[in-house]
């Protein structure tokens, strides 16, 4: 009987002390504190977007100011208003100089492709050839500094000389300032891979196209793509100067026609949008070095 009654008062306080337990344990997570959430920041935001915001107003407020001191400069409303006159119809054209500025763009890209895909096709292969043959790196790399620093306008009359005619002139002007940025990197790639791979596809016995391909082009492809981006921004500048000489259709041409024609606001807006173009071709460029390299590329 004493027995039964010691176990049953042993019970009781088992049920009382986890009774009292559980209240702890409710009390606990009553009086514990809310995790507090932190207030959301803008200033990532701001600092990305304001910095420009004010470029461009400071670049637009000097223009005003030089618009109020000079009557003959237009003032940026009057270059927008000629900016949407032109932007409405870009594709009109009149007659063989006397096109839209759409079609002046697209000559002017096309002429770009054209002389660009040229230089890659010639340049790249050769830089793997001369960061890979001490023979060819000795016997090509006077030739290079001493036709590198020659301005690719002073190309443009033996150009004319040879084609006979703007247009080549104008491609081989963009091959010849191109070619040189893509021989330089690559051949500055091909020379920095680890010497340690090397030996390894000599003691694997490799063939000279998997050495390329297995070995080189992977490391070299970031030395590559910079020398792509720094051809891209010189064919674009120097397709503009060209076809002021040149004549025809291009950029280039329409603004030194709207020039001739004191037409200032269309030379302003023919600025933007060399500069805008520009920086797409950059753009695309940059996004394709990030999609095939590890490195952080920038802008």
């Amino acid at each position: 009987m004493n027995t039964l009654v010691h176990g049953a008062i042993s019970a009781k306080d088992d049920t009382a002390s986890a009774t009292a337990t559980g209240t702890e344990v409710k009390v606990i997570k009553a009086i514990k504190p809310k995790a507090e959430k932190k207030p959301r920041s803008f200033r990532p935001f701001f600092l990305s977007v304001l910095p420009p915001f004010f470029g461009i107003g400071m670049l637009i407020l000097i223009w005003e100011i030089i618009a109020l001191k000079n009557a003959t400069f237009p003032s940026p409303w009057v270059t927008l208003q000629e900016a949407i006159k032109v932007f409405s119809d870009p594709f009109y054209q009149k007659g063989p100089n006397d096109q839209g500025i759409g079609w002046n763009i697209y000559a002017s890209l096309k002429r770009v492709a054209v002389g660009f895909g040229l230089a890659a096709a010639v340049g790249i292969p050769l830089g793997f050839l001369i960061g890979r043959f001490k023979f060819l790196s000795g016997m090509f790399n006077p030739i290079i500094s001493l036709l590198k620093p020659v301005s690719p306008l002073a190309w443009l009359p033996i150009g004319l000389l040879v084609f006979k005619s703007a247009h080549p002139a104008a491609i081989w002007s963009i091959f010849i300032c191109s070619i040189w940025p893509m021989i330089i990197n690559t051949a500055i790639g091909v020379q920095r891979v680890p010497q340690d791979y090397m030996n390894v596809a000599r003691v694997l016995n490799l063939s000279e196209w998997k050495i390329i391909t297995r070995i080189l082009l992977p490391s070299v492809l970031p030395y590559m793509l910079t020398g792509v981006r720094l051809a891209i921004g010189t064919a674009w500048l120097v397709i503009v100067a060209a076809e002021m000489l040149t004549g025809g259709v291009g950029i280039g041409f329409w603004v030194w026609d709207e020039w001739n024609n004191l037409n200032v606001p269309h030379i302003i807006i023919a600025i933007v949008v060399i500069g805008l173009v520009g920086l797409i071709l950059e753009q695309i460029l940059v996004a394709i070095a990030r999609a095939f390299t590890y490195e952080d590329v920038g802008t």
